[in-house]
C-alpha cells in the first residue's frame, strides 16, 4: 500500500498558496466593483456628499487613465487602456502562479485586483466611475476608487518588496 502524500504544484508554488492571491484580487475586484455600482446607480452625476472637513463622496466619471490622463483623446484610449490592463493583467495572474515572495504576491495581488476593476468599469460604461474625494483649504486631490487604491498600494508594496531584497553594498 503506498502512503505517500501527493501536493499539486503550480510551477514552485503549492496550488493553495498561489490561490490565496488570486483571492486578494478577487476581494479588490468585488469591493471596487460594488462600490462603484453603488456609487453609478444612488448618486446622481455630478452629486457631492460632504462627510468631514477634508472628504466628499462625489459621483466623478474619468475617461482617461490616472489624474483624468488622455481624458479628452476622442474616445481610443478606453480600449487603449483596457487592452493594456488585460495584458498586465494576464501577466500578473501567471507570476502569481510562480513562488513569490510574499510582499511581492501581495503587491501583484492589489494590483490585479485594481487593474481588473478599472478595466472592468471602463468595458461595463466606458470610463470609470471615481467617488472618494479628499481635500485641504480648497484644494481637492483628484477623485479616485478601490481599484486605485488596490494599484498605488501594490505599486508601493512592489517599491517596499525590492529594497528589501537589494543587497546592500559594503564601504570598503
Amino acid at each position: 500500500m503506498n502512503n505517500k502524500v501527493y501536493t499539486i504544484t503550480r510551477g514552485n508554488n503549492p496550488t493553495g498558496k498561489f490561490l490565496q492571491w488570486y483571492v486578494v484580487a478577487l476581494l479588490v475586484f468585488l469591493l471596487d466593483a460594488g462600490s462603484k455600482a453603488a456609487v453609478h446607480n444612488w448618486m446622481p452625476y455630478g452629486q457631492a456628499i460632504p462627510f468631514t472637513d477634508f472628504f466628499n463622496l462625489v459621483h466623478a466619471r474619468n475617461p482617461g487613465a490616472a489624474f483624468s490622463f488622455l481624458a479628452d483623446a476622442g474616445g481610443w484610449q478606453r480600449y487603449f487602456f483596457i487592452v493594456l490592463a488585460c495584458v498586465i493583467s494576464i501577466w500578473l495572474a501567471l507570476e502569481l502562479r510562480k513562488a513569490l515572495p510574499e510582499l511581492q504576491a501581495v503587491a501583484y495581488s492589489l494590483i490585479l485586483g485594481g487593474a481588473l476593476g478599472n478595466a472592468f468599469d471602463r468595458g461595463l460604461r466606458g470610463y470609470v466611475v471615481d467617488y472618494l474625494d479628499f481635500h485641504v483649504g480648497g484644494w481637492h486631490w483628484p477623485a479616485f476608487n478601490i481599484a486605485d487604491i488596490g494599484i498605488v498600494c501594490g505599486a508601493a508594496l512592489m517599491v517596499l518588496a525590492t529594497l528589501r531584497e537589494t543587497p546592500k553594498l559594503e564601504k570598503t
